[in-house]
């Protein structure tokens, strides 16, 4: 990932800071050029992608460089335990943590949490651990090159095999493929690890966008969950683009030359700008 960051940064000018919020770690990203009036009171929460194995530090800062810059915001982008040495929930808590420290500035109106992959995956079991917590949801959200749910399940995840390889998995290898879930006793269809399973949960979650392509792996996940949360009265958008595979626009490897990526990117800062308290 690294070389990819590298081209990054000089294209999108910004300085990467590393902290611990609360005891969690994270990079603050900001734009060089300075925040914008609109968003002094706004930040964004990234959760990185990399099948809650792999994306900390290099994989967060390529989902949070452009959109730090292009958006003139500051993004947080959170390095949450991962498997195989952490199980379900760490991640969820580590998340948690940062967001409710960052309510102590912010008011929740004004924070927006994404994610690609399993950061995508993550913001929605966030926002349903939020709900059991007694946290406030946030202004809105990105879920992107997947899902609500785990796994990864649908015609995407065959014809996306065929078109890009990789291997084929049913509902029955979410443990074996990710080891953080690979608890003997947790139902993968529990709200707080698949909130697409309940409309209940789902009627609660703010503003959500949705990004997939036509070769992503988990178009299917993006589009039933759009499905669902349309279902629950949520305002929803699905963006797919047309040839993108599994989150091109994000990592492990982002080319900001490539059209489909720059479109990616204005939608998610404009959806964010939209949504967001003033």
């Amino acid at each position: 990932m690294r070389p990819a960051v590298i081209k990054l940064r000089t294209v999108f000018a910004v300085d990467i800071t590393p902290e611990r919020i609360a005891g969690v770690p994270a990079d603050v990203i900001e734009p060089i050029g300075g925040i914008a009036a609109k968003n002094k009171g706004r930040v964004l929460i990234n959760l990185h992608g990399g099948g809650f194995r792999i994306g900390t530090g290099l994989g967060g800062q390529m989902e949070s460089i452009p959109i730090a810059s292009l958006g003139a915001i500051r993004v947080i982008s959170v390095d949450y335990r991962e498997g195989p040495e952490h199980k379900f929930p760490a991640a969820s808590e580590d998340v948690a943590t940062v967001y409710r420290e960052l309510l102590k500035t912010y008011p929740p109106k004004n924070i927006g949490v994404y994610g690609c992959s399993a950061g995508g995956m993550l913001t929605a079991e966030s926002v349903a651990w939020f709900q059991t917590h007694g946290l406030p949801r946030p202004g809105a959200i990105g879920i992107f090159g997947s899902g609500a749910l785990v796994p990864t399940v649908g015609d995407s995840n065959y014809f996306g095999t065929v078109l890009m390889g990789g291997t084929t998995a049913t509902p029955e290898d979410a443990k074996k493929f990710v080891p953080y879930f690979d608890i003997p006793e947790l139902n993968v269809k529990d709200p707080l690890v698949s909130p697409a399973y309940s409309l209940s949960v789902l009627k609660a979650f703010p503003p959500t966008l949705l990004i997939s392509g036509t070769r992503d792996i988990g178009l299917s996940s993006a589009v039933y969950t759009h499905s669902r949360l349309v279902k629950a009265g949520v305002d929803a958008d699905l963006h797919v683009w047309e040839g993108a595979a599994h989150c091109i626009f994000a990592e492990p490897v982002v080319d900001p030359e490539v059209p489909e990526t720059r479109e990616a990117w204005d939608v998610i800062v404009k959806f964010f700008d939209k949504h967001l308290g003033k």
